[in-house]
């Protein structure tokens, strides 16, 4: 290989580093524009959000389904990632564990619309449903074993457990301005800590 093959290779490749990061700009401006708009705003909205034409988004996610699938896994993966990470860098397990689950209803609370949108789709739901179960169990198992490993924890909870029970806490925060999902998640995970 010389020198102009070695050249077009690292411009290949960050090109590719560009395209997949304009790419997450794109998701990050879209989930926000549907935090506040919902699912059905206007793609031109979008665009402005994160500073590209409306040719980009059509070039990345040729129809809406396409935005809202390719939105819920960016941040479902986002969630995933971000728990061995918060293990690594907080004080305890259980302060990770407590960041993680803020993550968590973060994403619960302004994914509204996204799961309705999609459930006409009933097997492309089923499929995201999977996606989300299949990333997020073993994060919130690593956490919540890490946690009851260092003895900060009960042990007699499973992570589909507390995913479940923070899912129901979550259904209809965005609907009921009285009503603080996250003050209440809050204590939940406080009261996962062992008796003294």
């Amino acid at each position: 290989m010389n020198d102009s093959d070695e050249g077009a290779g690292g411009a290949a490749q960050s090109k590719r580093k560009d395209a997949r990061r304009n790419k997450e700009t794109l998701l990050d401006a879209a989930a926000a524009v549907f935090v506040t708009s919902g699912v059905e705003a206007p793609v031109r909205d979008i665009a402005a959000k994160a500073g590209v034409g409306l040719g980009t988004i059509y070039r990345h996610f040729p129809t809406r389904s396409d935005l809202v699938i390719a939105v819920y896994r960016h941040q479902v993966d986002a969630c995933a990632e971000a728990g061995p990470a918060l293990l690594e860098s907080s004080p305890t397990p259980h302060a990770a564990l407590a960041r993680w689950v803020g993550l968590f209803v973060d994403f619960l609370v302004t994914k509204h619309g996204l799961a309705a949108a999609l459930q006409t789709d009933n097997a492309g739901f089923e499929t995201l449903h999977a996606y989300f179960l299949d990333r997020l169990l073993p994060v919130c198992t690593q956490l919540l074993d890490a946690a009851a490993a260092s003895g900060e924890i009960r042990s007699d909870l499973t992570a589909y457990q507390l995913m479940r029970g923070v899912g129901n806490l979550c259904i209809g925060a965005d609907g009921d301005s009285r009503y603080d999902a996250r003050r209440l998640v809050e204590l939940l995970v406080a009261g996962l800590r062992q008796p003294n």
